[in-house]
């Protein structure tokens, strides 16, 4: 399946509605680990500048990493005192774990985290959970690297933060700018699915969070912050930087051997797919024409190389021969993984096979071209055998990319029993109090009997949908100290969608708090 065309199990993006409902539309998570005496400060700076600033209901949850010092009742009195703060515990440390723990678990459908520290500013935290809320992105990230920011920090951490994004620029070919600054936001439907993609249970999970998300196609919006550094900051710089180039390592593999499900991240085009309601219509032609053209120029020239090798000790006829089977077969790969997007290994020896009765094709043209050179001519020069091969291979390089796209990587969504899966509306959607996700058949779109696709037709578990405001809410985390809470990866996956209706707040003109002078530390 193609992620250029694939409609993917994400609904479109839609804004957050405003109404009245008890669920929190922000979950700021704080994770934590023997930070007894930055904590409480940390915690109700952040509550009372939500509470002054932020419109919307919010939850700030303080995920403590197995500490050994007084972090954990330090958090349970914060629970007690604020009715915004919750508190859990993991008995692991590693910040990936109790993020991946703690989002998946929540019924928030805004999820974010910034450091105990505070080193970022707090008016950004609007600004990025705003894209989110509009239905603009899916993630947010602050970077201390844009033009705009105000960064305080010594020269060893700034020249390490550049040195490690230009790492992931050059391998991974990232294109955000800041991976590490302990500032980010996902929405929740995202987050149900990139979760259990994420292997990494440490530093490196914010990372492997953008890589896998930007690959997919997902929109990464950027927000420049004031940061200053913490100097008694506890981070070992040396073992979090070799464990992040192992997990460059891993993800550079794993995105080359095609053995990640990115597809299953897709979106539809378009914020409303009621707008582009639209049949037979073919879906990234242009991308793949280029694509195609760069991969066919390479072969071209590889093929030129070859045919001049093989032409030193053998005829024409074998030296053509040859040289197109051997770069046919590299041509059939390249375009397979590039133009194409197909990805594993899984009817690789049948893409294989057609596009050798491609290069049968295109070895008949090519071979009937120097046939009738060898007519018109008894000893043609090496120059006009390259010009003629030239203009066959042009000829057979338009039937090539034609037979590529409609017969060996064809479009083959419609194939199974299922019909095409797109996201739609529910009626009830136009009633502010019940709106809904859900996912209709291709003849449901074109006027036909309307039958819902169940849950069990997805080759991946698709997102669930959401109930109208009168169902019942997902639980949030069992914060009972005297239970054992355990939560796999993506375990929110299996439960309802809590209705994401919020009461709007009255906010002071003025946004700056006077007492968020940050201290020297």
């Amino acid at each position: 399946m193609r992620t250029d065309s694939s409609p993917g199990n994400l609904p479109a993006r839609e804004h957050l509605p405003a109404g009245s409902a008890g669920t929190p539309v922000l979950d700021v998570v704080i994770p934590v680990y023997n930070e007894e005496k930055d904590l409480q400060p940390c915690v109700v700076r952040l509550h009372e500048h939500l509470k002054r600033t932020f419109p919307y209901a919010f939850r700030i949850t303080v995920a403590d990493n197995a500490s050994t010092d007084t972090t954990p009742q330090v958090a349970a009195r914060l629970e007690s005192e604020i009715p915004e703060v919750r508190s859990f515990r993991l008995e692991q440390k590693g910040r990936g774990r109790a993020l991946r723990t703690v989002w998946s678990a929540s019924d928030a459908p805004i999820l974010a985290y910034m450091d105990v520290d505070l080193s970022t500013d707090l008016n950004a935290l609007l600004p990025l959970v705003a894209p989110l809320i509009s239905g603009h992105s899916d993630l947010a990230i602050g970077s201390r690297l844009a033009r705009s920011s105000r960064v305080v920090r010594g020269a060893k951490r700034e020249f390490i933060s550049r040195t490690y994004n230009l790492i992931l620029r050059g391998s991974l070919q990232a294109r955000f700018s800041d991976a590490q600054c302990g500032f980010k936001a996902i929405r929740r439907d995202v987050a149900q699915v990139l979760l259990p993609l994420i292997e990494d249970t440490g530093w490196f999970f914010d990372t492997e969070m953008l890589v896998l998300a930007e690959r997919a196609g997902l929109r990464i919006h950027e927000v420049p912050v004031d940061w200053v550094d913490d100097p008694n900051s506890t981070v070992h710089i040396v073992k979090t930087a070799t464990d992040d180039l192992k997990g460059v390592w891993r993800v550079g593999r794993a995105l080359a051997t095609g053995s990640l499900p990115l597809d299953r991240l897709a979106r539809p085009f378009g914020d409303d797919p009621r707008d582009r309601d639209l049949t037979d219509v073919p879906k990234g032609l242009a991308r793949q024409l280029v694509g195609f053209c760069v991969v066919g120029a390479l072969s071209t020239l590889f093929y030129l190389l070859l045919y001049s090798g093989f032409r030193s000790f053998s005829g024409s006829q074998i030296a053509n021969a040859l040289a197109l089977l051997v770069s046919a077969v590299a041509n059939t790969a390249a375009n397979r993984r590039l133009t194409f997007g197909v990805r594993g290994r899984g009817s690789a020896v049948r893409h294989q096979a057609q596009g050798l009765v491609v290069f049968g094709i295109g070895l008949a043209l090519t071979s009937g071209s120097l046939a009738a050179l060898n007519a018109a001519t008894s000893s043609p020069a090496h120059s006009t055998e390259l010009a003629v091969l030239i203009a066959a291979n042009l000829a057979a390089t338009v039937l090539r990319f034609l037979l590529f796209r409609a017969w060996v990587f064809p479009d083959r969504r419609d194939e199974s029993g299922a019909s095409t899966v797109v996201a739609s509306h529910n009626p009830a959607a136009h009633n502010p109090a019940s709106p809904t996700y859900g996912t209709t058949t291709a003849a449901h779109q074109q006027h036909q009997h309307p039958q819902q696709l169940p849950h069990q037709q997805h080759p991946h578990t698709p997102l669930p949908q959401r109930p109208n405001a009168k169902a019942p809410q997902a639980p949030y985390i069992n914060y009972d100290h005297n239970q054992t809470n355990e939560f796999r990866a993506g375990e929110a996956a299996d439960r309802t969608w809590g209705d994401a209706t919020m009461q709007l707040q009255a906010v002071r003109p003025h946004d700056h708090d006077p007492r968020d002078t940050r201290d020297a530390r």
